[in-house]
């Protein structure tokens, strides 16, 4: 299926009220993601491990003979954009979903001489702000798109590399992770992703595993509010890595933190960071190098069918989250609390932190009771809410542009 029949009724529909003939020939689709473990690693230049979502952003739309983008979306708070397509476009205001489109658009016009536009409708049903990466949809989804009308094609993993910068025009100091997924995400499979170059390795999930995820609805928008102090996490990082570097204990060691992390015992890192370093640089650090080694571990515990040993690492991941990369919040801390004492063996936040999400990992057996048990301690008693804040996760396929 291409997309539910709703949507695509529904995008069909606001796309002849507002464009008219000929019909849209194309739709470009590209998932959200779950990051399973493995969180504030890619911008230190170690692995993530997330899955792409059933949860997806999708463009219906008309190639332009001209190097003009119209949109319209279908949510309706945020309307109609229009911009001309070039190495240097104007973003539009702070937050603006448009920007993210204008990033695809300005960096392929950095590299390539685009001739072709689009006219689109547009529909997500990645929550909002919800450390889901629903901005990196948007603009993976556009990506696609243009590459399509201007008869583009780029290998993967440089697609992958070329969607990472893209969005940094919006003002994130991302790392990749969000815009790999996306683009290489593989149906019943979670992807140990590693940077510098992108490479991936799929891992195919246990039949009878679930990932429950659940909506703080608070909002955490990374092109926002939470902007600043997402970015004062990776000057925090750098700062402490060079000052580790820069320690006698440290002579001799690896540079990077992909190499420390690959290359030199925990312990031994955690036992010179105390020395060379303090207060918040020490947290930092400490959170970056331990929660780079549960990444392999847990992508052993998949392979093994280890659901205990795989939420143990998703427990650690939360607590070192909350403790020392202070991301998490009350919300956050609550409906992890809720999932581990409804069934579930570990649960975490996940995303950039600051609101937004948690995933749980349980049996399939009981995935109903934890559900049943978020609804009614944590949702039950907020005030009613659009859309749906709780679903359980599907290892999904990555972007693609279909022809209708």
């Amino acid at each position: 299926m291409i997309l539910e029949p709703e949507r695509l009724d529904g995008l069909r529909a606001l796309f002849a009220q507002n464009f008219g003939l000929p019909s849209p020939s194309l739709l470009s689709r590209a998932p959200g993601r779950v990051n399973l473990i493995g969180e504030h690693t890619d911008y230190n230049g170690l692995p993530v491990f997330p899955m792409a979502l059933q949860r997806n952003v999708a463009y219906l739309l008309r190639p332009r003979t001209d190097a003009r983008v119209r949109l319209v979306n279908r949510d309706r708070r945020y309307g109609t954009r229009e911009f001309a397509i070039s190495d240097a476009i104007e973003p539009f205001a702070q937050g603006d979903w448009g920007n993210y489109v204008k990033a695809a658009a300005q960096k392929l016009a950095s590299r390539f001489e685009l001739r072709c536009g689009f006219d689109a409708a547009v529909d997500g049903n990645v929550p909002l702000a919800a450390g889901l990466s629903s901005s990196s949809a948007t603009l993976v989804g556009a990506l696609l798109a243009l590459m399509r009308v201007n008869g583009l094609e780029l290998p993967l993993a440089e697609l992958q590399e070329l969607a990472a910068q893209a969005e940094r025009y919006v003002g994130v100091a991302g790392g990749g992770m969000d815009q790999a997924i996306s683009l290489g995400g593989r149906a019943q499979h979670a992807l140990v992703i590693d940077f510098a170059p992108v490479r991936m390795q799929p891992t195919r999930m246990p039949g009878d595993w679930r990932f429950v995820v659940s909506n703080t609805l608070v909002m955490a928008e990374k092109s926002g509010a939470a902007r600043e102090a997402y970015n004062a996490r990776t000057r925090e990082c750098r700062e402490a890595l060079e000052r580790f570097r820069a320690h006698p204990d440290a002579a001799g060691l690896p540079d990077s933190y992909y190499a420390l992390v690959h290359g030199v015992a925990l312990p031994r890192l955690l036992e010179i960071a105390g020395h060379a370093l303090g207060g918040v640089l020490l947290q930092r650090f400490r959170h970056v190098v331990s929660e780079g080694a549960r990444v392999e571990q847990a992508r052993q515990a998949m392979l093994g069918g280890d659901a205990a040993g795989f939420g143990r690492l998703m427990d650690a991941s939360h607590a070192s989250l909350r403790e020392d990369y202070e991301v998490s919040s009350t919300e956050l801390d609550l409906l992890v609390e809720i999932a581990r004492e409804s069934g579930a063996l570990g649960a975490r936040l996940t995303g950039a932190g600051f609101g937004g999400c948690s995933v749980a990992l349980c049996l399939a057996d009981d995935a109903q009771r934890v559900v049943d048990a978020l609804h009614r301690r944590y949702y039950a008693v907020r005030p009613p809410f659009e859309g749906e804040a709780l679903f359980v996760a599907e290892a999904s396929d990555g972007a693609r542009v279909f022809e209708l």
